[in-house]
């Protein structure tokens, strides 16, 4: 069952030009090879070209899990770490396509632990090598389409980010400067009121004091007007005393001829009385 899925997974392929040490460099290709790959869940397969000839593998099946085994590797992992230095050309790594009998040897290097491990995949020549070149080609010209679409879609959504970036950029500067005049304008209509109830406040503060100092002027007139009729009012008691002691005596020449039971001291006694019923009377209308 699970061959079955794995075997229906859809390939995935790849194409990659890796520089090469090769015998000659004046040779055809020049250091420099194509390699086509075609991925599948456990297996792979590969096209080598340099331009003058073809060469092909097909790893099967078994011949991954056997190499997978001699690296103490699961398959999936020895097909992931294969890609990643087929698929892309690895700076690290010292790629070799050398002479191997009737085909060629592929080898590259990688390291791990520290230590530095080389595998190899030996290639036949292709049945038919201009058309194993022509799809190689062939692929590598739909790649190359398929990139230059993506560069212009990617070139023209970034022309369109960068066109709604200075939108939003001059939006921003409009925004801000409206915010600017908006706030100016609330500050200097602040100032206004603020000065306007300062003002109102000043004269609130001036009527307040106007008003104090015409409450408090009555207030000095009244008490001027009592201290001077207490002034008044000791005065007719000052006389009514001399009154009281002129009365007293009047006796000596009087006395003679009237009454000899009818005593003087009665008359100013009576005086005295009255005026301090007087003096109480004009208190409590005072009050």
């Amino acid at each position: 069952m699970a061959t079955a899925v794995a075997a229906a997974a859809a390939p995935r392929h790849s194409c990659a030009k890796l520089s090469v040490a090769v015998e000659d460099p004046k040779a055809p290709g020049g250091g420099g090879i194509f390699v086509k790959a075609t991925w599948l869940p456990t297996r792979f397969s590969l096209a080598v070209t340099d331009g003058a000839g073809a060469w092909v593998a097909d790893a099967s099946d078994a011949e991954v899990r056997l190499r997978a085994e001699q690296w103490d590797q699961p398959v999936s992992e020895y097909l992931a770490l294969a890609e990643r230095y087929l698929a892309f050309h690895q700076p690290s790594s010292t790629y070799s396509f050398h002479e191997a009998g009737a085909g060629r040897r592929l080898s590259w290097t990688f390291e791990k632990q520290g230590t530095k491990l080389e595998w190899r995949w030996k290639l036949q020549p292709a049945p038919h090598p201009q058309q194993t070149i022509a799809e190689v080609l062939d692929f590598l010209m739909d790649a190359n389409i398929r990139l230059s679409e993506e560069v212009v879609r990617k070139t023209q959504s970034f022309e369109k980010v960068k066109q709604e970036a200075e939108n939003c950029l001059q939006q921003s500067e409009r925004f801000n400067n409206e915010k600017a005049e908006f706030e100016q304008a609330s500050f200097t209509k602040f100032v206004a009121v603020l000065n306007s109830k300062k003002a109102k406040l000043r004269q609130l503060k001036d009527r307040i004091a106007a008003l104090e100092s015409a409450d408090k002027a009555p207030k000095e007139e009244e008490q001027q007007e009592e201290e001077g009729h207490s002034t008044d009012r000791t005065e007719p008691i000052e006389d009514a005393s001399d009154k009281d002691q002129s009365v007293n005596d009047e006796p000596s020449e009087t006395g003679s001829g009237g009454d000899p039971h009818s005593s003087p001291e009665k008359p100013a006694a009576a005086a005295a009385a009255a005026t301090s019923r007087g003096r109480r009377g004009r208190k409590r209308a005072r009050k």
